[in-house]
């Protein structure tokens, strides 16, 4: 089997929309008690996955989702009320049999679960990998980032040439794709070139769209930034 983290593996992500990812890695769904899980090349036990528990009576989608000036840029508010409700931000309750401060990326439900306490977890919607293409594996957050910068592999320069300009970067910024922050995956201390990162298109928010890397609503990954530690575990499943 090739290796979840294979320098090959970037995160090809086109200020113009997705790009498809070679990836690598298979996995298994496996029954445990009644509990659907799945193992995964990288990951040692098995990982639960929360049923999908909505809250009736979301309170803050107005509050979580305005736009909002963060530094020198405005991040525009998110038409929330077109989104469907269960990919808004919310606490519910923990089930992911992780520890506290740990990431539960549940790529079937399009779901990130932040472990906060024992009992309760805060609940993402994501944006994940196209299907055969989604990275799966445990990591750790080996950096934490700002209005990142994006370069662009040199393979998606030659396929799109006006892309050359960024060959040594592309500044942070609201048109920049890895959006208004980024979580950097590493493993053994190496960079994976997976990002858990923000992203501008709200519509893309509960679909397989990306080539690898997990997008959140900019809103959301400020959040989670604020919230979590470098050194914390990210566990995609």
């Amino acid at each position: 089997m090739t290796t979840i983290f294979s320098r090959r593996h970037f995160c090809k992500i086109s200020a113009f929309g997705a790009l498809a990812l070679p990836m690598g890695c298979n996995s298994s769904a496996l029954k445990f008690e009644g509990v659907d899980t799945m193992t995964t090349g990288s990951v040692s036990s098995a990982v639960r996955r929360p049923a999908i528990s909505i809250d009736p009576n979301i309170s803050g989608s107005a509050k979580m989702y305005r736009g909002m000036q963060d530094g020198e840029f405005f991040i525009p508010p998110v038409p929330y009320e077109k989104m469907d409700p269960k990919y808004r931000r919310q606490r519910v309750v923990n089930k992911t049999g992780l520890p506290v401060g740990s990431v539960l990326i549940d790529t079937r439900q399009h779901f990130a679960f932040l472990v906060v306490s024992p009992d309760e977890a805060v609940r993402y919607g994501v944006g994940i990998g196209k299907a055969g293409f989604a990275w799966s594996g445990s990591a750790v957050i080996g950096r934490k980032a700002r209005w990142p910068t994006w370069t662009p592999p040199s393979e998606m320069i030659e396929r799109k040439p006006k892309l050359a300009e960024f060959r040594t970067g592309m500044p942070g910024g609201v048109d920049n794709p890895l959006g208004a922050r980024a979580l950097y995956l590493y493993k053994d201390g190496v960079d994976t070139l997976y990002r858990l990162h923000g992203s501008p298109e709200w519509w893309s928010i509960g679909k397989s769209m990306s080539s690898g890397c997990i997008r959140f609503l900019n809103q959301d990954i400020i959040d989670l930034h604020s919230r979590i530690s470098r050194g914390s575990t990210v566990v995609v499943a």
